[in-house]
């Protein structure tokens, strides 16, 4: 089949690094995308290891890797448990997330992620779904606009930048990204641009992914998927992403302290192993689209 290109892999050497490999183990790349990380994993590998990776979106299938000890399982990560346990894998040694969306994803215009395209809103990874960008930009009432805008794409402006949405779209639909664009151009400081439309386009592709709720759901099943001593091994790329999976890791919550005995002790799922990893100046240099990685690593207890 031919591969399809897709980014090189941000922080490749930390994150499979992270997993601590073991010859004979189970492993899962739950955002396959073009298969770099999960190449990295088979090449330390023995031949009795296992890798499992998970990817929604049917372009990704084009990169499925022929090798037996491999299997891509076409779903959203959102479902770990089910389907390793579909294929009888109760636990793995370790698990690689890597929460960007990739370079092809961006670069294919008609997908509606990127700034750069005159496009139909869409921005749906998984393109059986029936919510898209339009659904969003179109039959979302002022107050869910707001909350979107504000919660994904921390944008100050969010309840104006709703207003003025619902007033355009009164006259006529907004149907494509250049048209959503020049409803909100009084918000866009040239200076800032391309930065406050890359929030706003973050924001509703949050939305149409589910992927704050994916993510929760991910992290609350790797704690029953992942073995004692296995390893998480998580790329995020944005605030809100970042600070649910240090809180998790930290907590085993996403909001709030967990309950401590009479001892002031509690008990969590995982402890941190080293700290924050991001990208060296190098890799950003090579990689653009690296330069807001944070590589966080999780040992189960």
């Amino acid at each position: 089949m031919m591969i399809m290109e897709y980014h090189n892999p941000v922080l490749l050497k930390e994150t499979v690094d992270g997993l601590n490999i073991i010859d004979d183990g189970v492993y899962v790349d739950v955002t396959f995308g073009g298969g770099g990380h999960s190449k990295e994993i088979l090449s330390r590998l023995g031949e009795k290891g296992r890798l499992y990776a998970f990817d929604q979106d049917p372009d990704a299938l084009e990169n499925a890797i022929d090798d037996k000890r491999f299997t891509l399982i076409h779903e959203n990560f959102r479902y770990l448990k089910r389907f390793l346990r579909f294929y009888g894998v109760k636990q793995v040694d370790g698990v690689l997330a890597d929460f960007g969306v990739s370079s092809h994803q961006f670069d294919v215009a008609e997908r509606g992620f990127s700034i750069r395209f005159e496009a139909d809103l869409d921005m749906r990874m998984n393109q059986q779904s029936e919510l898209s960008a339009y659904h969003v930009v179109n039959e979302y009432d002022e107050e869910q606009l707001r909350q979107v805008l504000w919660q994904y794409g921390e944008l100050r402006q969010a309840p104006a930048m709703a207003r003025v949405i619902i007033a355009a779209r009164n006259v006529e639909p907004i149907k494509t990204s250049e048209q959503l664009k020049t409803v909100l151009k009084q918000f866009l400081n040239h200076k800032k641009e391309n930065k406050v439309l890359a929030q706003i386009f973050q924001a509703i592709r949050i939305e149409v992914n589910q992927e704050i709720e994916v993510l929760k759901a991910f992290l609350l099943q790797s704690q029953e998927v992942v073995k004692p001593g296995g390893r998480l091994s998580v790329i995020s790329y944005h605030s809100l992403e970042d600070r649910l999976v240090k809180r998790f890791i930290r907590n085993g919550l996403f909001e709030g302290e967990p309950e401590r005995d009479v001892f002031g002790n509690f008990e969590v799922p995982f402890k941190k192993v080293g700290g924050l990893i991001v990208p060296t100046s190098e890799e950003i240099k090579q990689n653009n689209r690296a330069r807001s990685a944070k590589l966080r690593i999780a040992e189960k207890l």
